[in-house]
């Protein structure tokens, strides 16, 4: 890391947290400028499609499934931001795990056309802290912020990533808990 800026920064979480918004709102408030290479963006589920790196199609899930070997080879030395339900799954310095209450998520998933059976298996999972176990897993407690996304806008979440990828903001993985959903 230079100057407390992490070069690699993951945002990840389960679909519909909002990801894909705040880090366009990020890279939109750097506006590019100031040649600031750490708010680059990364959008990786376009690199998968645009790039044919994956293994085959999930018809059942109406999804593709990723060849992670095959995209860390296409990324290769990258920096900057890189944003994916899929990105905990790569090198970073440090990983922001973007959460949401379950019935919200599950109601946005429904809002922009995802079956109810695909929606309420999202909600399922951001209950059960999947994505958040995983990245935990994979990078450490210690690098990992979590971000509740809930009722919050897009510029504030923004604000958020940005705090993490400038080290103003202290690790805060299992701080947030939507474990209600599954008993209520």
């Amino acid at each position: 890391m230079t100057d407390g800026v992490a070069p690699k920064l993951a945002v990840t979480g389960t679909p519909g947290t909002g990801k894909t918004t705040a880090t366009e709102h990020l890279a939109d408030d750097a506006d590019g400028t100031d040649g600031d290479a750490d708010a680059a963006v990364i959008h990786l589920n376009d690199e998968i499609r645009e790039h044919d790196l994956y293994s085959e199609r999930d018809a059942d899930r109406d999804s593709l499934v990723t060849d992670l070997d095959a995209a860390r080879e296409h990324l290769g030395a990258w920096t900057g931001i890189l944003e994916s339900h899929l990105a905990h799954h790569f090198d970073a310095d440090r990983v922001v795990v973007l959460r949401c209450e379950p019935s919200v998520l599950e109601q946005r998933l429904r809002d922009r056309g995802d079956s109810a059976e695909k929606a309420r298996e999202n909600a399922e999972s951001e209950a059960l802290d999947v994505v958040l176990s995983e990245a935990v897993e994979q990078h450490g407690p210690e690098t990992v912020y979590e971000i509740d996304t809930t009722d919050r806008d897009p510029d504030a979440v923004a604000g958020e990533i940005a705090a993490v990828r400038n080290g103003d903001r202290e690790p805060s993985a299992g701080a947030v808990d939507f474990t209600e959903y599954l008993v209520g």
